[in-house]
């Protein structure tokens, strides 16, 4: 439902009830930085329209409703070119541009401070740098640099296998995303004596679904003795679907890692060959 601009409370935004914050956490995949109702209005769309809108990682999810479980929308802002200054309207609302690769963001806070706020929040998660903007006072400062330190960890937590591997071959279907460094053109079995011909390496393998259209993870936990797991990866438009007993909605491939490897707390690392140490995986 279409919403003007006069319709945004004008209170100060509290978060979600913890039900539907979980549930959130658990369909995207990705830390909560900053949130507050935002009106939208894309580079081809005409009118603003309001969303609940929740920064996490370098995503931007829209939801109609302040207590909507699933978002309607959503934007990968890790790839910003650039953000405009803040100018107010006739009505005091706070409005800016972010550059996309794949067009214009237009955003409009309740007022400036709120402005200034999103603007801040998503130059550091996008520029993994606090900007230096005068304007901030010292808590905004303080919570930009404690999402910063959460950012860095994620990514280094991400990126800790990616380096050049071996054995990587083409996805699925022909795409301009680069795919996680743990993902191998295999079949299940070979999946399965790659993890255990080389523990030392990891123990997630991302590899194409036995359709040749989704994906699939294989994992090998670590106990005695190993117990090895598959989970389906369905393709859907511009996001990707873990089926599990709920299933989680997630925009990458890389998120996809990132899931696994965050709800078991590191325990699962993705495989990657180093070149310098590579061996034959035996297939």
């Amino acid at each position: 439902m279409l919403r003007g601009i006069s319709e945004q409370p004008e209170e100060t935004p509290q978060p979600a009830p913890r039900r539907i914050f979980q549930e959130r956490q658990r369909i995207t995949g990705l830390p909560l930085y900053f949130q507050s109702y935002l009106s939208v209005r894309h580079s081809r769309c005409q009118e603003f329209r309001v969303y609940w809108t929740e920064l996490r990682g370098t995503m931007l999810f829209f939801y109609d409703d302040k207590k909507a479980l699933t978002y309607s929308q959503k934007s990968d802002i890790s790839a910003l070119i650039s953000a405009t200054n803040i100018y107010p309207d006739e009505n005091g609302s706070a409005q800016f541009i972010l550059m996309l690769s794949n067009g214009e963001l237009e955003l409009k806070a309740n007022d400036c401070e709120c402005g200034k706020e999103w603007k801040g929040f998503i130059l550091t998660v996008t520029k993994l740098s606090v900007p230096p903007d005068e304007s901030l006072l010292p808590g905004q400062l303080t919570r930009m640099h404690e999402v910063l330190e959460k950012e860095k960890k994620r990514r280094i937590m991400l990126n800790n296998c990616s380096s050049t591997s071996l054995n990587r071959k083409s996805p699925p279907s022909s795409t301009l995303t680069a795919m996680p460094a743990c993902f191998y053109a295999v079949s299940r079995q070979e999946a399965i004596q790659m993890l255990e011909k080389n523990p030392s390496c990891g123990n997630l393998i991302l590899r194409p679904g036995s359709d040749s259209k989704n994906y699939a993870v294989t994992i090998r936990h670590k106990l005695d003795p190993p117990c090895l797991k598959h989970y389906k990866v369905m393709s859907k438009g511009t996001s990707y679907i873990i089926e599990l007993e709920r299933w989680v909605i997630l925009p990458s491939l890389q998120d996809v890692v990132n899931y696994f490897v965050t709800e078991t707390r590191g325990s699962l690392k993705p495989f990657v060959i180093q070149t310098h140490t590579a061996k034959d995986p035996g297939f």
